[in-house]
């Protein structure tokens, strides 16, 4: 057996096409804020740039110094908040290491309506509540389902087990497939004896960002592997599952690069265009 790949490209290409009129129609603008110089946050904005160009949405790369302060940072926050013309904007994690503790602090003070990220209480409390993405979710796990969609890959009556527990891809990707009938198991770092779990997965994710560490011998034949983690070494990017060897036994497998990372842009597209459907309805 060799898995089919799943190609992220391909499908957010085919969301992104889907959102142009939309774009066209609302005229949003989304904006990044950066500040230091981490280089994985450089090309994952690079990415998010060409995207925005892609289906003609207004974009703004607000680069603000590493040494940036907490207070002049919530200064930014507020000022976007407070801009009309901007419909919604993310603060590109991770942050310098002296503003790393702020993080919750940082993500509180957006404004849920224009939280595109779907990091904020508000929109993760939504999700709780909903199946279709009236919200605004978060980008990767909501991307990861749009890719599973696109394939007519389905998620009712099936085990998903997911490694990784984060409150940016773990947690809400549970919930989302809970809603949409899957039994879920997550585990993570203090699980024990994980082989034994995540060979019993129909739909098997991983998000922890350590190379290779699903292997072949982890894997139920058949199998639908979605990798959602990301390291770099030397070599460059790298995912959490052994590509190579596990293609070999799965049904369907996401290649690193070229699988989630795309989808999670595309998603963040797409909150930014429902963003601006919102505001335009609630004026």
């Amino acid at each position: 057996m060799t898995a089919t790949i799943l190609s992220g490209r391909e499908a957010a290409d085919s969301l992104l096409n889907r959102l142009k009129p939309l774009v066209k129609k609302w005229d949003p603008k989304l904006v990044i804020v950066q500040v230091g110089n981490d280089p994985a946050s450089g090309s994952y904005i690079k990415q998010k740039l060409k995207s925005c160009t892609e289906v003609g949405m207004r974009h703004e790369h607000k680069h603000l110094p590493e040494t940036l302060t907490l207070k002049d940072l919530m200064k930014t926050i507020d000022t976007l908040n407070t801009d009309p013309d901007v419909t919604g904007f993310i603060v590109q994690l991770p942050l310098p290491p002296h503003l790393e503790k702020s993080v919750p602090q940082v993500i509180r003070a957006i404004d849920p309506k224009k939280d595109v990220d779907g990091f904020g209480a508000y929109n993760l409390g939504k999700m709780f509540l909903s199946v279709e993405f009236e919200h605004l979710p978060p980008a990767t796990p909501s991307g990861v389902i749009e890719l599973l969609s696109y394939y007519k890959i389905p998620i009712e009556g099936k085990h998903a087990v997911i490694v990784g527990r984060s409150n940016i891809v773990g947690k809400p990707l549970a919930i989302m497939l809970l809603n949409r009938g899957a039994t879920v198991t997550i585990c993570h770092s203090k699980t024990r004896d994980l082989a034994s779990l995540t060979k019993q997965a129909d739909l098997l994710f991983a998000a922890v960002g350590k190379a290779r560490m699903i292997t072949k011998e982890m894997v139920k034949k058949g199998a639908v592997v979605v990798d959602i983690g990301v390291s770099r070494d030397e070599e460059g990017l790298k995912g959490d599952v052994d590509f190579e060897a596990v293609q070999e036994i799965a049904s369907a497998i996401t290649p690193v690069p070229g699988g989630v990372g795309p989808m999670t842009v595309a998603s963040l597209i797409r909150n930014t265009v429902k963003a601006k459907e919102r505001q335009m309805e609630n004026d």
